[in-house]
């Protein structure tokens, strides 16, 4: 049976470079992306039963663990899931029931300060307005609670040196990365680029 690696944070904490680099950097590793799913749920569902946050479904919280624990138990492959949860019960219905199958999940907040934060949102050109920027003081507050996960202050870290550490606490081999400075830069800004919503 396979790992899961869960990464967790503010948005604008780097979740989703982060994921990148190490599926990158890990042999057949897969990316999981739960916010897949509630966009399928928004745009397929009468406006009747939408809720505000697809998190909010039970259907969400079922269905990624399910599909989860489907990838984990018929497949090898290492799944990195990058999705920001804050509501404990909500964290804990998920990764609960996919420990209660004995599957290994390590599971991580990528923190930072909301200083930093605010500085990384700008960078991707969202405004004081934007969702994220509204959910940094309520994902600080929330993540500080340790059944997210270890913590992983990122301040002062690049995302190598993130992807290093979690791939050392997740106790996973890294290939090296031989691509140049000027490659990884455009690797990175077409993931940007892939995941503006």
């Amino acid at each position: 049976m396979t790992k899961i690696i869960w990464l967790n944070g503010a948005f604008g904490a780097g979740k989703t470079q982060t994921a990148y680099e190490l599926h990158r950097r890990l042999e057949n590793s897969f990316v999981y992306d739960p916010e897949n799913i509630g966009f399928f749920l928004d745009q397929n569902l009468p406006d009747k039963l939408k809720k505000k946050d697809f998190q909010d479904y039970e259907i969400w919280r079922e269905f990624n663990y399910k599909t989860l624990k489907y990838i984990a138990e018929n497949d090898q492959t290492p799944i990195i899931v990058p999705m920001t949860i804050t509501d404990t019960s909500y964290f804990k219905e998920i990764t609960g029931k996919l420990e209660s199958e004995e599957i290994q999940l390590h599971k991580f907040v990528l923190s930072a300060s909301k200083e930093v934060i605010e500085r990384r949102l700008r960078k991707r050109l969202e405004r004081k307005n934007s969702w994220g920027f509204r959910q940094i003081d309520r994902c600080i507050s929330s993540l500080a609670d340790e059944v997210f996960g270890e913590k992983i202050q990122t301040d002062y870290l690049s995302i190598d040196n993130v992807v290093e550490i979690v791939a050392a606490k997740a106790n996973v081999v890294l290939k090296d990365d031989n691509r140049s400075t000027l490659k990884k830069r455009m690797d990175r800004i077409r993931i940007q680029i892939k995941h503006i919503r």
